[in-house]
């Protein structure tokens, strides 16, 4: 499977996560969330940084969706709920914004 983006083939797994983290992009970001009819505001753009910091810095790290939502909740200063990250990436909070992160596909069950 790949990606055709900007005048490249980005390689991808079958699930459609990136084969090669370098040849992820916040333009490539975009586009892949366009594809999964999500538009990326800054609350998406807060959990995608989130999980690739999560990942490049602290080892590998992948969260799951209620890591995510303690994350949000302190960074935006407000309670966050599941609901208001399901709304963001509807198919998985931890697994959709990671795929369209550039992160390699997670291999533990659910989000909680």
């Amino acid at each position: 499977m790949a990606i055709e983006f900007d005048g490249k083939t980005i390689a991808t797994t079958a699930t459609g996560y990136l084969e090669n983290h370098e040849d992820w992009t916040e333009g490539l970001a975009e586009h892949m969330a366009k594809a999964e009819g999500i538009t990326l505001g800054q609350k998406h753009w807060d959990v995608i940084n989130y999980l690739r910091d999560e990942y490049f810095n602290n080892n590998q790290n992948q969260p799951n969706t209620r890591t995510i939502i303690k994350a949000m909740s302190d960074k935006w200063g407000e309670k966050v709920k599941q609901k208001d990250v399901y709304d963001l990436f509807p198919l998985d909070p931890s697994k959709q914004a990671g795929r369209i992160a550039g992160l390699p596909e997670s291999r533990r069950k659910g989000g909680y």
